[in-house]
């Protein structure tokens, strides 16, 4: 018997009836949902254009979920549907930043089009908690429509950590004096700078795009963590310059609390070629470093650039020869 789709379990309160006929049309064993991109929150430049929905399915297996998905929307998947849902969940789990994605799907009665992601629950945590890839991890950074909650305290406790991370992180990178706008720039740049899409690809302009219009939005998401971070920042209201406390103890905080694979890095490029230390004697030397923020850009510039080069060579067996075409050159055509 063919699998059909159901009503949204779930599905967040105030979702937006297209988003819950959109998602009415696939299997629905997942348990977290989000879309993001220029067509879900505003981005300057993009206020007026038909552009695709990017969404991304949180489940618990991938195996089971793609089975289902292939009864349904065989037409979804490129090739790769001939060799199973098996070989679809491993090459999800095995490759590039542990995502699946199809792209360019055309919902015909809604008049949309869009592009989603599968991720397994387990390889979501990792990113968010650990920043393996950044990938993920990064999108969350930046406000997102959260279109079905996630019931799973693990999960909940990774996200509110990815968005904590970003803020240790960002006041690592950012002057002693700084704007509001300069410190979601800056957190919204983590996942950016790197991108080997950037160089050719993508509006030069993308990350500014997505801030400004977006202030209110940030504040909101980002206004629950800064209340841990009175010590060391002061985020005053209105238009006021944020000043930050740069001492190398406070410096030497934000380093303890980063993601494991930043810190790893940060020890790795750190005794490249000299003697080794461990971690705590590093990260308290990088400190100390006058270019403690420089070595830290680096570091993620690095990851960033690994798995958005791994992640798109990847994109291109998940959606076809001719999608992958046809889905560069859009992107291609948005940069001009």
């Amino acid at each position: 018997m063919a699998a059909t789709a159901t009503k949204v379990v779930g599905a967040a309160k105030d979702i937006s009836p297209l988003y819950y006929r959109m998602l009415s049309k696939f299997p629905q064993n997942f348990t977290f949902c989000f879309a993001y991109g220029s067509a879900v929150k505003p981005q300057i430049g993009n206020e007026k254009k038909h552009n695709m929905i990017d969404l991304i399915y949180c489940v618990d297996n991938s195996h089971r979920w793609h089975g289902a998905n292939l009864e349904i929307n065989p037409s979804h998947y490129s090739a790769l549907r001939f060799l199973g849902k098996g070989f679809i969940a491993k090459f999800q789990e095995k490759w590039g930043a542990k995502v699946y994605f199809n792209t360019l799907v055309e919902m015909k009665e809604e008049n949309v089009t869009i592009k989603y992601g599968v991720v397994s629950q387990k390889d979501l945590i990792t990113d968010l908690l650990d920043w393996n890839y950044l990938y993920l991890a990064g999108r969350l950074h930046k406000p997102v429509e959260i279109i079905k909650q996630t019931k799973t305290s693990q999960l909940q406790n990774a996200l509110q950590s990815n968005l904590r991370s970003a803020v240790h992180t960002a006041l690592l990178i950012l002057p002693e004096t700084f704007s509001e706008y300069d410190f979601y720039f800056a957190i919204s740049n983590l996942s950016y700078a790197g991108d080997f899409r950037m160089t050719f690809g993508e509006n030069k302009n993308k990350v500014r795009n997505i801030v400004q219009p977006q202030l209110l939005s940030f504040r909101e998401l980002y206004r629950p963590i800064l209340q841990h971070f009175h010590a060391y920042v002061d985020f005053p209201t209105g238009d006021a310059q944020c000043h930050q406390d740069l001492s190398p103890k406070t410096k030497l905080h934000h380093l303890m609390q980063l993601p494991m694979v930043p810190q790893q890095r940060i020890v790795k490029f750190w005794n490249h070629g000299g003697p080794q230390q461990d971690m705590e004697d590093v990260l308290r030397a990088v400190a100390y470093d006058i270019d403690c923020a420089v070595i830290l850009r680096q570091i993620l510039k690095d990851l960033v650039w690994q798995s958005s080069v791994r992640q798109s060579l990847k994109g291109i067996a998940t959606a076809g020869l001719l999608k992958s075409i046809r889905y560069s050159a859009k992107k291609i055509a948005k940069m001009f």
